[in-house]
């Protein structure tokens, strides 16, 4: 079932909020509250609570920590977003640069974005209408630790077929355009052409890629040279 999108309703986005240190949670919950299009509607201490509050209020998106007790947010992303998951909730890792395995890892279980906690608040803001809008997000200093260290595993000269053939050659230059962290309208922008086009593109690249999201194209991109840097 698809779910109506609270932003064309005019309701608030809500948000639920996932870390186990309180005064983190209380900052979110002050910045995110003083938007008058967003909404908290639950806090939880660890992701087994977590996973459980996000299933029974069925937040727009769920901004999660990565080390908790009781159940990780590795695992409570793969519970609530994972490929498996019917109708997944749209969940926003906010990590440290010390945790780049994790965020890996994290991508794989179907986080649709990332921050660092020293982002500034009014990215934080950005970052959970971003996701609510159906787009996903790296955050750009995410995005060259997590490639650095990880995008050499696999590349194309490494492999005996090319992973880009199945796309045209204008879904690679959307696919370069999102990895560089451009946003729909932008690449519409940039390339003369509607945002319902690009939207388009978009959709035929994750169908023909099989991916998920804007951050697996993001991972996809870089793993296979399309990209090699910011």
């Amino acid at each position: 079932m698809t779910m109506p999108d609270p932003q064309a309703a005019g309701d608030p986005i809500r948000v639920l909020v996932c870390d186990d240190q309180s005064i983190v949670r209380a900052g979110y919950v002050t910045i995110i509250n003083a938007q008058p299009d967003l909404e908290v509607v639950g806090q939880a201490e660890d992701g087994r609570a977590g996973v459980e509050l996000a299933r029974r209020l069925r937040p727009d998106v769920m901004v999660m920590d990565i080390q908790m007790p009781l159940l990780d947010g590795i695992a409570a992303t793969r519970l609530l977003a994972g490929p498996d998951v019917a109708d997944p909730v749209k969940v926003l890792v906010v990590t440290t640069f010390n945790l780049d395995e994790y965020v890996y890892d994290a991508i794989r279980a179907g986080a649709s974005g990332f921050l660092l906690k020293d982002s500034r608040p009014h990215e934080l803001v950005s970052a959970v209408r971003t996701i609510a809008a159906g787009e996903a997000l790296l955050a750009p200093a995410v995005t060259r630790r997590l490639i650095g260290r990880f995008g050499s595993r696999v590349r194309a000269a490494e492999r005996e077929w090319d992973p880009l053939k199945p796309l045209t050659g204008r879904e690679r230059e959307v696919l370069t355009l999102i990895a560089r962290g451009l946003s729909n309208g932008e690449i519409a922008d940039a390339l003369v052409i509607s945002h319902e086009t690009v939207k388009t593109y978009v959709s035929h690249i994750l169908t023909k890629l099989g991916l998920r999201d804007r951050v697996q194209v993001v991972v996809f991109a870089y793993q296979n040279g399309l990209v090699s840097g910011y």
